[in-house]
């Protein structure tokens, strides 16, 4: 949609979550067969996690909602992670200090900007003017 907002529906909101749900349980699977022979612990690992995404959507829905900025930073994150396993796997070393480093200091500075959003936001509905600094 061009010039406007997306919307979405409860019915399609439900069926991503789904997907994610599934995506993130066959994750917490393959984990849990890779971390034991026991069956109980595997069922374990898998109800907790789909517990766990369940109660969580909602609140992470809203504060991706309210904070679209970070959605366009998880995705950087993303890539960045990717660009270096693709480079680990043509032979060239990316140190893991540098990638956290990256990523720690970018979370830094998002958190500052959605810090200073707030306070826009309050001073606006305060009726308080802008300052220039």
């Amino acid at each position: 949609m061009v010039g406007g907002a997306a919307k979405l529906t409860v019915g399609a909101a439900i069926v991503q979550i789904l997907i994610l749900d599934l995506v993130f349980s066959v994750d917490s699977i393959i984990t849990a067969v890779g971390m034991t022979d026991e069956i109980a612990i595997m069922f374990i690992a898998v109800i907790s996690a789909v517990i766990v995404m369940l109660l969580a959507a909602e609140p992470l829905s809203r504060f991706i909602a309210g904070n679209p900025t970070i959605v366009m930073l998880a995705l950087a994150f993303l890539l960045m992670i990717g660009m270096t396993l693709i480079a680990d796997g043509l032979g060239f070393h990316v140190p893991k200090g540098y990638i956290y480093a990256a990523m720690g200091f970018s979370a830094l500075v998002e958190s500052l900007n959605m810090l200073a959003r707030r306070k826009r936001q309050r001073d606006k509905a305060a009726g308080i003017e802008p300052t220039a600094h």
